[in-house]
């Protein structure tokens, strides 16, 4: 069977920079499990699977601006530092460089920012998406694609071992 829309596709893969840095590896015990032609996965990472089938292997490359796009310098602002008092208390246990932290922004949207800087009044964070400005190199196997039940298909992700959970 042959990957296309609404198969339900099971890979193992892993995920380099253009460095050949690690950033994220699934195993065929762990694997990443997901409803094909959804909209759940980038685009470029889908054409680069579609037709393939079980025991295929790919390598791919996806350049940053088709990806999550370059990094937006309006995207890292400085915040003023009451924004993380608490109870009057400055929560200093969340002020730390490189930690990401779910914020809410002013349409009251979740959104992940990393800290960058902690200064005396402001705190200076990013809220660009960790991969912005990264071209992403993928390799890895096909492990299963099978029809997508219609369970999953009315919920628009896999169901099981890789997918998603109740």
């Amino acid at each position: 069977m042959i990957i296309m829309k609404n198969k339900a596709v099971t890979i193992s893969y892993v995920l380099r920079d253009s460095a050949g840095t690690l950033i994220e590896q699934t195993t065929p015990d762990n694997p990443l499990a997901f409803l094909f032609g959804v909209g759940g996965m980038l685009p470029d990472f889908e054409a680069n699977l579609l037709g393939m089938q079980q025991k295929e292997t790919f390598d791919f490359h996806i350049k940053s601006d088709r990806a999550y796009g370059e990094v937006d310098k309006s995207a890292v602002v400085d915040l003023p530092i009451q924004t993380f008092v608490f109870d009057d208390k400055l929560a200093t246990e969340m002020l730390v460089v490189g930690k990401m932290i779910p914020m809410r922004n002013d349409q009251n949207q979740l959104i992940h920012g990393k800290i960058v800087e902690v200064k005396k009044d402001t705190v200076k964070m990013d809220f660009n998406h960790p991969l912005a400005g990264i071209d992403l190199h993928f390799t890895g196997e096909v492990l299963e694609v099978r029809n997508a039940t219609e369970d999953e298909l009315a919920h628009g992700h896999v169901h099981g071992p890789g997918g998603h959970h109740h």
